[in-house]
């Protein structure tokens, strides 16, 4: 289940358009971009364990500093809604908000990648991050992308891919050879491979599917503990062409154009493991004929700025949990919530220095 401001290393708004990346390029910048740092979180006594540092270190140096800014999915917008609950998950988590009523929820859309003045167009990956709150104050928070299969499986893969698609000092891009070295020697990439081949960047949020990809648990009332994945549907309409990799901060105006129309829906869909479906690998996909809940309706209402906005200082880790719901043994989800502490805490306390919000760039 996700930075940074003036830097002679960053791309800025008024630099040009990045020339079209190859086949092997793209993909490993897709996948690097995406995760917002994973890492194990390693005891002091034990100097060859990979830690959250090292990974958001790596995210940073690809990336470019941009201080006050998250260190992946940097350039996004917030969204305020609810979650219109029909009840139908109530019997498989004890969860307060899968009782039938409505739950307040601030989320985020962005992008991958660690600028936050990037285009729109050059990735095709988008992610949604949610953060329900409950009635009793506890919450659920969620990151999900809008492709239905995560490239690796462990933190030190995902390691080994970011410096893999390092830039290189006399290029200022990857090195091919050495990316497609990687994949060579992960295989549990093919299917993230095959689905990014012939993506096209979507020129608009509402019109995305976001998966969760990690497994986790719904524990109900008994205590009794289901294997589960959710994503959210679109109920949005078409979207417009695919975006080129010059068009910039279209999507933004086009989800503000959207919510002048009126609220954006997604359907809340849970699928139930069977006997034998892994829990702990987020590479492999669950068979179709996996019964699925639709547990409500994601509504939302309307966008704010990030920089000023309720989702600017939420971090989404992903065992931010209510009671209901539990973690899996997938190693990426105590990766990840590692990790985005260690963004956490260096973003906001460059919020801090700036005077409690991410400083402006100096385009150049």
């Amino acid at each position: 289940m996700p930075p940074p401001d003036p830097i002679d290393t960053a791309r800025s708004a008024s630099s040009p358009p990045p020339k079209p990346l190859g086949r092997w390029a793209l993909i490993a910048f897709a996948v690097s971009a995406l995760a917002a740092a994973f890492g194990y979180v390693a005891g002091p006594l034990d100097p060859n364990r990979l830690t959250p540092k090292q990974v958001v270190d790596t995210l940073q140096n690809n990336g470019g500093l941009h201080p006050g800014y998250r260190r992946n999915h940097a350039k996004g917008v917030c969204v305020i809604g609810r979650f219109d609950s029909n009840g139908q998950a109530a019997a498989y988590s004890k969860a307060a908000l899968f009782a039938p009523g409505t739950t307040p929820v601030v989320g985020r859309f962005a992008l991958p990648g660690g600028n936050p003045y990037a285009p729109d167009g050059g990735v095709p990956i988008r992610s949604f991050a949610l953060r329900f709150t409950q009635a009793d104050g506890q919450q659920w928070r969620t990151g999900m992308n809008s492709m239905p299969v995560f490239p690796v499986a462990t933190p030190q893969a995902f390691f080994e891919q970011l410096q893999a698609g390092a830039p290189d000092p006399a290029t200022g891009k990857p090195d091919p050879a050495k990316q497609k070295a990687f994949f060579a020697a992960h295989p549990e990439t093919a299917a993230f491979r095959a689905w990014a081949k012939d993506r096209k960047p979507s020129a608009s949020y509402a019109t995305e599917a976001y998966y969760g990809l990690n497994a986790f648990y719904f524990v109900d009332a008994g205590g009794a503990r289901h294997a589960v994945r959710w994503r959210v549907m679109p109920d949005n309409g078409a979207a417009a062409a695919p975006l080129s990799a010059q068009d910039h901060d279209v999507l933004a105006r086009e989800l503000d154009q959207r919510l002048a129309s009126g609220p954006l829906r997604w359907r809340l869909l849970v699928t139930l493991a069977a006997a034998g479906d892994p829990t702990d690998d987020a590479t492999r996909v669950w068979p179709a004929d996996r019964k699925e809940i639709d547990a409500g309706t994601v509504v939302i209402e309307r966008a704010q700025s990030q920089d000023a906005g309720e989702c600017r200082d939420i971090n989404y880790d992903p065992l931010i949990l209510p009671d209901g719901i539990a973690g899996s043994d997938d190693p990426l989800l105590p990766a990840r919530s590692a990790a985005y502490a260690d963004s956490y805490r260096r973003r906001t306390s460059e919020q801090a220095r700036a005077g409690g919000r991410p400083p402006q760039e100096t385009p150049r």
